[in-house]
C-alpha cells in the first residue's frame, strides 16, 4: 500500500457522509501489483489530485487478497505467460468474452478482498474510488450500497477491456481509445464512458534536454543511443538484444525493472560490451528516455511516456493477450514500429528505425494539459 495521507477530516468514520463545514476530499485508488502499469496510471492521477488538495491513497488489490492469495495469483499469471500461447488462449477465449470460468475466478477473488477493503473504508471513507485494476473494480462495485456517497470510477487503458473490467454500480468508465469505449458497452450498453488521453506522470512532461541527459550519463552527444526495457518483469530477450545492439555500435540503456535475474544478465553483458549500460528498477526513466534516440519496449504505459517526451517507439511483441491489442493500437497511433523478439530481429529493426530518427524537439510546456483537463472534467461531471 502506498499512502499519501491519513484519513481525510471531511468524513464520519464508517458512513461515507461528509462532515458539515469540511471541504477536503479523499480518493482511494485500487491498483494491482502485476507489473508496474497499473501503479503508474494511478500515480499519474494521484499526482493531479494531490496538487488540487485531495487526500490520496493507493491500495494493492493483490495484497488485499492476502499473502497466500496474492502470491498464488501472481504465480498463475507468470506461469501462463511463460508458455507461449497459454495466456493468449485464456485472454481471447475466456477473459475477453467472459464465461463461467472467469466468473468463478472473479467471485473467488472478490470474496477474499471484500473483508479487508470494507474494513479499510469503514476506517478511512473516500469520496472517490478509482479502480485501475479489474479485481479492484469488482470489489468496489459490490460495496456500493454500503458507501452511497462514494463515487466509483473505473479507469482502463487497455484497448479492449475484458469482461472483468465491467461491473454494476460504476459511475463512470475512463478509457483511452474509441475501441475501448465499444468494448465496455459490449457488456453494459448503457454504461457512462469517456475517452480521454492516457495519463502520464509529471516527470515525463519535464525531461532534461537530450544533450544534458547524455552528459549526465557520460554518453557521446552524437552517437546512436536507445532505451531498451520491457516492463517491470523484463519480458523477452532483453539481455541478448542489448548486447547485440551494443555489438552493432549502438549505446544501450538497458533496464531490467524488478527482474533480478535479468539485471544480473545485463551486468554480465555490460562486462563484455561497454556500450551496454545496465539498470535495475529505477526512477530515472524520464532522463533515460530523454538521452535516447529510440525507445524499444513492450506495449504498455511506457509507450505513452515515450510519446510525452517525444521519442519514437520500437515495440517488442512479447506481451500476450491484452498486449497484442495494445501493440496494434500503438502502431495505429504512429511513430512506432514492431519487431519480433529475437535479438537479430531487434537489431535489424532498431537500426532501420534509427536511420529515420529526427533531432528531438523541445516539448511544449502545456503538453500535460490534455489528459489533466479531461480527467478533471470527468470528475466535475460526477460533482467532484
Amino acid at each position: 500500500m502506498i499512502s499519501a495521507d491519513a484519513l481525510s477530516p471531511g468524513h464520519d468514520s464508517g458512513t461515507g457522509d461528509p462532515v458539515a463545514g469540511e471541504t477536503s476530499r479523499r480518493a482511494l485508488f485500487l491498483s494491482g501489483s502485476i507489473g508496474m502499469g497499473h501503479d503508474a496510471r494511478a500515480q499519474a492521477c494521484l499526482a493531479l489530485l494531490t496538487s488540487a488538495g485531495w487526500s490520496t491513497e493507493i491500495l494493492d488489490s493483490m495484497r488485499l487478497l492476502g499473502q497466500r492469495g496474492g502470491d498464488a495469483g501472481t504465480a498463475v499469471f507468470r506461469a501462463m505467460l511463460a508458455v507461449p500461447g497459454v495466456y493468449d488462449a485464456f485472454h481471447f477465449a475466456a477473459l475477453r468474452t467472459g464465461n463461467r470460468l472467469t466468473d468463478l475466478a472473479d467471485t473467488a477473488a472478490r470474496r477474499q478482498i471484500l473483508p479487508r477493503l470494507r474494513a479499510h473504508l469503514d476506517t478511512a471513507p473516500a469520496d472517490l474510488a478509482v479502480s485501475v485494476y479489474a479485481t479492484g473494480a469488482s470489489a468496489v462495485s459490490s460495496l456500493a450500497d454500503r458507501y452511497p456517497f462514494m463515487r466509483h470510477v473505473v479507469f482502463c487503458t487497455d484497448v479492449t477491456p475484458h469482461r472483468l473490467w465491467v461491473h454494476p454500480n460504476v459511475d463512470l468508465y475512463l478509457v483511452t481509445s474509441q475501441v475501448a469505449e465499444r468494448a465496455v458497452r459490449r457488456f453494459e450498453p448503457r454504461a457512462r464512458v469517456l475517452v480521454i488521453p492516457p495519463p502520464v506522470r509529471p516527470a515525463f512532461y519535464d525531461p532534461p534536454p537530450q544533450e544534458q541527459a547524455r552528459a549526465a550519463l557520460g554518453l557521446p552527444a552524437q552517437d546512436r543511443c536507445v532505451l531498451l526495457m520491457s516492463g517491470a518483469w523484463g519480458l523477452g530477450p532483453v539481455a541478448q538484444a542489448a548486447e547485440a545492439l551494443g555489438d552493432a555500435g549502438v549505446h544501450v540503456l538497458a533496464v531490467a525493472g524488478r527482474n533480478a535475474r535479468l539485471e544480473a544478465r545485463l551486468r554480465a553483458a555490460a562486462a563484455r560490451q561497454p556500450r551496454v549500460r545496465p539498470f535495475g528498477f529505477t526512477d530515472q526513466i524520464p532522463a533515460l528516455m530523454a538521452a535516447s534516440d529510440l525507445v524499444i519496449t513492450s506495449s504498455g504505459d511506457t509507450c505513452a511516456e515515450a510519446r510525452a517526451i517525444g521519442r519514437p517507439l520500437l515495440l517488442l511483441d512479447v506481451v500476450q493477450g491484452h498486449g497484442r491489442d495494445n501493440l496494434q493500437h500503438e502502431l495505429e497511433l504512429g511513430d512506432a514500429a514492431v519487431t519480433s523478439a529475437r535479438a537479430a530481429d531487434v537489431v535489424r529493426s532498431a537500426l532501420a528505425a534509427l536511420d529515420d530518427v529526427k533531432p528531438p524537439e523541445t516539448r511544449p510546456a502545456g503538453a500535460a494539459s490534455a489528459w489533466e483537463s479531461a480527467f478533471t472534467a470527468a470528475l466535475e461531471s460526477l460533482g467532484l
